[in-house]
Protein backbone atom coordinates (compact mmCIF):
# COMPACT_ATOMS: atom_id res chain seq x y z
CA UNK A 1 0.00 0.00 0.00
CA UNK A 2 2.81 2.66 0.65
CA UNK A 3 6.01 2.87 -1.28
CA UNK A 4 9.41 2.07 0.39
CA UNK A 5 10.16 5.77 1.36
CA UNK A 6 6.79 5.73 2.94
CA UNK A 7 7.47 2.52 4.60
CA UNK A 8 10.43 3.85 6.12
CA UNK A 9 9.69 6.62 7.95
CA UNK A 10 6.28 4.86 9.32
CA UNK A 11 8.97 2.39 10.77
CA UNK A 12 11.05 5.19 12.14
CA UNK A 13 7.93 6.28 13.65
CA UNK A 14 7.32 3.50 15.43
CA UNK A 15 11.28 3.45 16.81
CA UNK A 16 10.88 7.13 17.69
CA UNK A 17 7.33 6.76 19.24
CA UNK A 18 8.30 3.87 21.53
CA UNK A 19 11.52 4.89 22.67
CA UNK A 20 10.06 8.46 23.67
CA UNK A 21 7.38 6.09 25.80
CA UNK A 22 10.37 4.33 27.34
CA UNK A 23 12.02 7.64 28.46
CA UNK A 24 8.88 8.91 29.45
CA UNK A 25 9.18 6.03 32.45
CA UNK A 26 12.13 6.39 33.00
CA UNK A 27 12.67 10.30 33.57
CA UNK A 28 10.98 12.81 35.91
CA UNK A 29 7.50 13.78 35.62
CA UNK A 30 7.26 16.97 33.71
CA UNK A 31 10.12 16.30 31.15
CA UNK A 32 9.11 17.43 27.93
CA UNK A 33 10.39 15.63 24.76
CA UNK A 34 9.55 15.62 21.12
CA UNK A 35 10.50 13.63 18.11
CA UNK A 36 10.59 13.26 14.41
CA UNK A 37 10.86 10.53 11.70
CA UNK A 38 13.17 11.31 9.44
CA UNK A 39 14.41 9.26 6.42
CA UNK A 40 17.76 7.70 8.28
CA UNK A 41 16.34 7.36 11.82
CA UNK A 42 14.63 10.09 13.94
CA UNK A 43 15.20 12.98 15.76
CA UNK A 44 14.50 13.82 19.83
CA UNK A 45 14.34 17.07 21.23
CA UNK A 46 14.48 17.44 24.93
CA UNK A 47 16.74 17.58 27.85
CA UNK A 48 18.23 14.01 27.98
CA UNK A 49 21.73 12.32 27.94
CA UNK A 50 22.52 10.78 24.67
CA UNK A 51 23.47 7.80 26.53
CA UNK A 52 19.85 7.21 27.85
CA UNK A 53 18.26 8.20 24.21
CA UNK A 54 20.49 4.85 22.55
CA UNK A 55 19.58 2.59 25.80
CA UNK A 56 15.70 3.65 24.95
CA UNK A 57 16.05 3.32 21.51
CA UNK A 58 18.27 0.23 21.54
CA UNK A 59 15.75 -1.21 24.23
CA UNK A 60 12.37 -0.04 21.86
CA UNK A 61 14.35 -1.77 18.53
CA UNK A 62 14.03 -5.26 20.40
CA UNK A 63 10.75 -5.13 22.01
CA UNK A 64 9.12 -3.71 18.69
CA UNK A 65 10.88 -6.60 17.23
CA UNK A 66 9.72 -9.09 19.96
CA UNK A 67 5.92 -8.02 19.35
CA UNK A 68 5.21 -5.21 21.11
CA UNK A 69 3.37 -2.95 18.98
CA UNK A 70 1.43 -0.85 21.01
CA UNK A 71 4.71 1.23 21.90
CA UNK A 72 4.11 2.15 18.31
CA UNK A 73 1.04 4.18 19.32
CA UNK A 74 1.40 7.50 21.58
CA UNK A 75 -1.45 9.49 22.75
CA UNK A 76 0.99 12.40 22.13
CA UNK A 77 1.01 11.77 18.57
CA UNK A 78 1.06 14.74 16.19
CA UNK A 79 -1.50 12.73 14.20
CA UNK A 80 -3.60 12.45 16.95
CA UNK A 81 -3.97 16.65 16.72
CA UNK A 82 -4.00 16.76 12.88
CA UNK A 83 -7.31 14.19 12.64
CA UNK A 84 -8.92 16.24 15.74
CA UNK A 85 -7.96 19.51 13.49
CA UNK A 86 -9.46 18.00 10.49
CA UNK A 87 -12.64 16.69 12.09
CA UNK A 88 -13.35 19.65 14.22
CA UNK A 89 -13.07 21.86 11.27
CA UNK A 90 -15.57 19.49 8.70
CA UNK A 91 -18.03 19.14 11.70
CA UNK A 92 -18.23 23.25 12.38
CA UNK A 93 -18.79 23.75 8.71
CA UNK A 94 -20.87 21.44 8.34
CA UNK A 95 -22.97 22.60 11.44
CA UNK A 96 -22.51 25.96 10.05
CA UNK A 97 -26.20 25.65 7.88
CA UNK A 98 -27.52 28.32 6.17
CA UNK A 99 -29.14 31.90 7.36
CA UNK A 100 -26.77 33.67 9.78
CA UNK A 101 -23.89 32.53 11.07
CA UNK A 102 -23.78 33.72 14.96
CA UNK A 103 -27.14 32.01 15.04
CA UNK A 104 -25.73 28.70 14.43
CA UNK A 105 -22.55 29.07 17.27
CA UNK A 106 -24.09 26.30 19.88
CA UNK A 107 -24.46 23.75 17.01
CA UNK A 108 -20.74 24.60 15.80
CA UNK A 109 -19.56 24.72 19.26
CA UNK A 110 -21.42 21.31 20.16
CA UNK A 111 -20.41 19.82 16.55
CA UNK A 112 -16.29 20.36 16.98
CA UNK A 113 -16.67 19.12 20.76
CA UNK A 114 -18.09 15.84 19.52
CA UNK A 115 -15.75 15.50 16.82
CA UNK A 116 -12.73 16.40 19.21
CA UNK A 117 -14.50 13.21 21.04
CA UNK A 118 -14.54 11.16 18.41
CA UNK A 119 -11.05 12.00 17.24
CA UNK A 120 -9.55 10.62 20.00
CA UNK A 121 -9.83 7.00 18.95
CA UNK A 122 -9.50 7.64 15.27
CA UNK A 123 -6.16 9.04 15.68
CA UNK A 124 -4.81 6.02 17.35
CA UNK A 125 -6.34 3.93 14.60
CA UNK A 126 -4.49 6.77 11.48
CA UNK A 127 -1.56 5.89 13.82
CA UNK A 128 -1.72 2.13 13.63
CA UNK A 129 -2.69 2.01 10.09
CA UNK A 130 -1.04 4.66 8.18
CA UNK A 131 1.25 6.89 9.98
CA UNK A 132 3.77 4.17 11.78
CA UNK A 133 4.62 0.54 11.68
CA UNK A 134 6.09 -1.74 13.99
CA UNK A 135 7.38 -3.99 11.71
CA UNK A 136 11.71 -3.43 12.62
CA UNK A 137 12.58 -6.45 11.06
CA UNK A 138 16.12 -6.01 9.35
CA UNK A 139 16.74 -2.54 11.06
CA UNK A 140 19.02 -1.74 13.29
CA UNK A 141 20.56 1.11 15.40
CA UNK A 142 23.43 2.67 13.42
CA UNK A 143 24.50 5.35 16.08
CA UNK A 144 23.05 7.53 18.09
CA UNK A 145 24.42 11.90 18.71
CA UNK A 146 23.77 14.50 20.60
CA UNK A 147 24.13 18.01 20.58
CA UNK A 148 22.80 21.19 21.65
CA UNK A 149 21.64 24.56 20.49
CA UNK A 150 22.03 26.98 23.45
CA UNK A 151 20.22 24.97 26.35
CA UNK A 152 17.90 22.92 24.05
CA UNK A 153 19.35 19.32 23.85
CA UNK A 154 18.87 17.24 20.41
CA UNK A 155 19.84 13.88 19.72
CA UNK A 156 19.82 11.77 16.08
CA UNK A 157 19.45 8.46 16.27
CA UNK A 158 20.16 6.98 12.69
CA UNK A 159 19.00 3.58 11.55
CA UNK A 160 20.25 1.16 9.00
CA UNK A 161 18.75 -2.55 7.36
CA UNK A 162 20.48 -5.32 9.09
CA UNK A 163 22.76 -7.03 6.20
CA UNK A 164 21.67 -10.39 5.78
Amino acid sequence: MFGPWAETLRRHHALEHATIALLVGRLPPGTRLMGLAIHDGFCLLGNVSTEAVEAAATEALARLKAGESSLAVSPSCGTNLAVTGIMAGVASILALGQGPRWRHLPDVMTAAVLAVVAAQPLGRLAQKYITTSPDLAGVEIAAVKGGSLGRLRYHQVATRAEAS
